[in-house]
């Protein structure tokens, strides 16, 4: 017997940093996915894992002792009895296994959904959603919960935790657009994020929150552009979101890099996908034409490239539920 599930990649426009600081987040899923497959074993205990995922050179390794802590609390949270159930657990699909798009989230959600099949847990959406963000403890330390979510649920979010309470619900876009997403090369440890960002808040708290100020008063802007069909206002708040990461340490010089040569293709706006300082940059490439340029540009210089749309099939057709 075996089950399998699937969880979207993600990218996010802006304000993944600090939704634990309750800013605001608006990110995308991408239409690629990882497949996670549950197979049932005659004998022996736990699970083994097949990764079959393709991978930014060491990913999958640097990540290998998060992976086991991730998998072990979504079983404990699902109450799987492996001992008598002993399961291979087999993924791979098209989403890069890197840093920045949600790789870690897609194989949580996968992984919730096929146990949900396999073991006929009854789990609704929320409750895919839930195990996937207990999943993500493994990788993230707290994690925010806007990478699964988008892997859940597809299509455009704003997403927020206000008073300790989750809350997302759509952006609806006109039409879908064409993104360009380079990777830097370098596999950034998300998990170390948040005491990064708290050193700073410290050291001077003033700064910091006239920084979170602006970036609130951005993601706001940004969702109400995006929403209207403004893609210039859009990618130029993304370039001033961009500033202020730099500032922050949150970039890396490879994605600057990245983000000034789309820039100077013609991209609206460019800036650091994820955590940060490392993974992936996200460029705004309305139209095919202006998307090859892009792509195109990064490929020849050996940059690991996603030709991606947001707001269009396959990743808008999920049922969905507002939180409040």
């Amino acid at each position: 017997m075996s089950s399998v599930g699937k969880g979207f990649g993600k990218t996010i426009l802006i304000g993944d940093q600090f939704v634990l600081w309750e800013i605001p987040a608006v990110l995308a899923a991408i239409p690629f996915e990882t497949l996670c497959t549950v197979e049932r074993l005659n004998d022996g205990s736990g699970w083994i894992l097949e990764d079959n995922r393709i991978e930014v050179p060491g990913y999958k390794k640097a990540k290998e002792a998060d992976c086991k802590v991730s998998f072990d609390r979504m079983v404990e949270v699902m109450g799987l009895d492996l001992n008598r159930n002993p399961i291979k657990i087999t993924v791979a699909g098209d989403l890069l296994a890197g840093s920045g798009v949600g790789a870690s989230a897609a194989i949580c959600v996968s992984f919730a959904r096929a146990c949900n099949k396999e073991f006929d847990l009854g789990m609704d959406i929320l409750d895919i959603n839930h195990v996937a963000w207990e999943g993500e403890f493994g990788y993230h330390g707290l994690p925010s919960g806007l990478d699964n979510t988008v892997s859940t649920y597809g299509g455009v979010i704003k997403y927020r935790i206000k008073e300790g309470v989750k809350q997302f619900e759509r952006v609806h876009l006109s039409e879908p657009i064409e993104i360009v997403l380079g990777n830097s090369g370098v596999t950034a440890n998300t998990a170390s994020l948040k005491g990064f960002l708290e050193e700073q808040e410290k050291a001077d708290p003033g700064l910091f929150r006239e920084r979170l100020d602006l970036i609130r008063k951005q993601v706001e802007e940004l969702g109400t552009v995006l929403s209207g069909g403004d893609l210039k206002a859009t990618g130029r708040i993304m370039n001033e979101n961009h500033k202020i990461l730099i500032d922050m340490g949150l970039s890396h010089d490879k994605l600057i890099e990245l983000c000034d040569l789309a820039n100077s293709l013609g991209a609206y706006g460019a800036k650091v996908t994820g955590g940060g300082r490392g993974g992936y940059m996200v460029a705004l490439t309305p139209g095919k034409e202006l998307q090859d340029k892009v792509a195109s540009a990064f490929e020849e210089r050996g940059i690991s490239t996603i030709r991606a749309t947001i707001g269009g099939k396959p990743t808008d057709d999920v049922a969905f539920q507002i939180l409040k």
